[in-house]
């Protein structure tokens, strides 16, 4: 049985997947309307892989006996100065999620709920992965650029990469090839 702590806590990163979720749905769009379709693919994808974050967590709950409640997931913004703009915000939310996940990992230790600790370790990898990404992403767009054919080069590199992480039946990126 989850504690109320814990309780709190997994509600708290729900939400927080879920924002993430529509925060990347909607630089997706604002993507797609700059005409950067590689772009616009990867982040729509990733928007339902952060579902899939949330949905796991989403059964976690309920599979413990406890009830999940939603919250109000407040609008992600809806205008960028550029592509780059849009990915040093991911970057940063990234961490911030990072930082509210090991702070579940701290919580689920020091009230001794190991079942809760266990679980949080794949949420665990994955931020090193997300922050490993995102991180390279920024990388690239310091390397080709971010104007004129940079700007088309770098989204047609989003595009393979987009390619290369379709989702599995189960919201996670599986890779072809």
């Amino acid at each position: 049985m989850l504690s109320n702590k814990i309780i709190d806590k997994l509600n708290e990163q729900i939400n927080c997947e879920f924002y993430s979720s529509n925060l990347y749905l909607q630089m997706s769009s604002w993507c797609d309307n700059q005409g950067l379709e590689g772009c616009a693919m990867f982040l729509a994808n990733h928007s339902k892989e952060e579902m899939g974050h949330m949905n796991r967590l989403f059964s976690y709950v309920n599979e413990c006996g406890s009830m999940v409640k939603l919250g109000d997931i407040k609008a992600p913004p809806t205008e960028y100065a550029s592509v780059t703009e849009v990915f040093e915000e991911i970057y940063k939310h990234e961490l911030f999620v990072t930082k509210l996940i090991n702070e579940l990992v701290e919580a689920a230790f020091s009230e001794k709920d190991f079942s809760t600790f266990n679980f949080l370790q794949w949420y665990v990898g994955e931020q090193h992965e997300e922050e490993k990404l995102f991180k390279a992403i920024i990388d690239k767009i310091k390397i080709i650029g971010a104007d004129g054919r940079g700007l088309f080069h770098f989204d047609e590199q989003m595009k393979q990469l987009y390619a290369g992480r379709q989702l599995d039946g189960a919201g996670e990126p599986g890779f072809n090839g």
